[in-house]
């Protein structure tokens, strides 16, 4: 496994940021590539490439899934958004170039074509519990799309997301349409957000990301991919299927997603977490808050819930996922 990155400055969340998040409406640029996907055996072709059932939902759906190795291990994460044109997929920065080249490889020209529209193209995030009204007049006289579902707003997309994910809707379109969209939904009562914020979102929702929780060895069932709907097994084959299926129906992953909570700020000597004198994983990402800190980790399965571990030279607390707001509001 490629070993984390250094601990750097870890990112502080202030009690006014935490308020919206739980209270108010939250608007966050992301940092993801748009690659559109068209073509009359375009739902064929992702269907055999992505580890969820883009067939099944049908159009105007948006699923979350992941394109793997021929081993089973996530090449990058991704969001589908399926309309009756075809797809349009929002790709993490950090595996825009890999999903491009497994694209052009396993498209076949005659049935799927993909373009790369990152240039024109961007993607916002909403999240808190009034995201739903902020978002709801700016796109009147239509009717938000529910979770899982898409709804297509002049020349943009909005999704809801669903209850797993760490924001209420994911919105993404050309960067003029994109523009205006989003200065109606601040007017109506959003707040332009941090990447801090979006950092403890995530955090708290137990949700992986790409160069962080997920790296080049890693199996969707390390990373709560079973939990946050990153799945089916019930679709046909895709690529790295057999690995993913073999765990499920055979086995369980070595190493499971699960939070780590310090009471304490003491800067982290290092990633590593350590209990009974073996080391039983790395610390991922992190987020400091009042006098509390934690982080998310894929831990030895043998390392229960509620144990006391050494993690970054500090005594810290495994817990499961995901985890109340409360948490860091001390």
């Amino acid at each position: 496994m490629t070993e984390p990155a250094p601990i750097a400055v870890e990112p502080t969340i202030d009690p006014a940021q935490l308020t919206a998040l739980q209270d108010r409406a939250v608007l966050v640029s992301m940092a993801a590539a748009v690659i559109e996907l068209r073509g009359t055996g375009a739902v064929d072709c992702l269907q055999g490439l992505l580890t969820n059932d883009v067939a099944k939902p049908g159009p105007d759906t948006i699923v979350y899934g992941a394109l793997l190795t021929p081993k089973g291990m996530i090449v990058s994460d991704l969001w589908a958004l399926r309309t009756a044109e075809g797809f349009t997929l929002v790709v993490p920065a950090a595996g825009h170039a890999a999903v491009l080249e497994i694209l052009r490889r396993t498209l076949p020209p005659r049935l799927a074509r993909s373009a790369d529209l990152s240039a024109t193209h961007r993607a916002v995030i909403l999240l808190g519990a009034a995201a739903e009204a902020a978002l709801a007049r700016p796109v009147a006289p239509l009717e938000l799309p529910a979770p899982g579902r898409v709804l297509l707003a002049g020349n943009c997309l909005i999704a809801g997301t669903g209850p797993n994910g760490p924001f209420r809707y994911l919105i993404v379109g050309p960067a003029s349409d994109l523009d205006a969209l989003t200065a109606a939904v601040l007017n109506n009562g959003a707040t332009p957000g941090t990447e801090t914020q979006l950092i403890a979102a995530r955090i708290l929702a137990g949700w992986p990301a790409l160069g962080h929780e997920i790296d080049e060895k890693t199996l969707p069932q390390e990373v709560r991919f079973d939990e946050i709907g990153g799945v089916s097994y019930t679709k046909g084959c895709y690529t790295g299927q057999e690995t993913v299926a073999r765990v499920h129906f055979r086995g369980h992953p070595n190493r499971e997603l699960r939070a780590i909570v310090w009471d304490g700020t003491d800067p982290l000597a290092d990633r590593s977490i350590q209990h009974l004198g073996r080391e039983v994983g790395t610390v991922r990402s992190t987020i400091v808050a009042g006098t509390r800190r934690i982080g998310l980790a894929p831990i030895r399965r043998e390392v229960q819930n509620d144990e006391i571990v050494t993690a970054g030279g500090s005594p810290a607390r495994v817990t499961a996922l995901p985890l109340p707001v409360s948490v860091l509001d001390r």
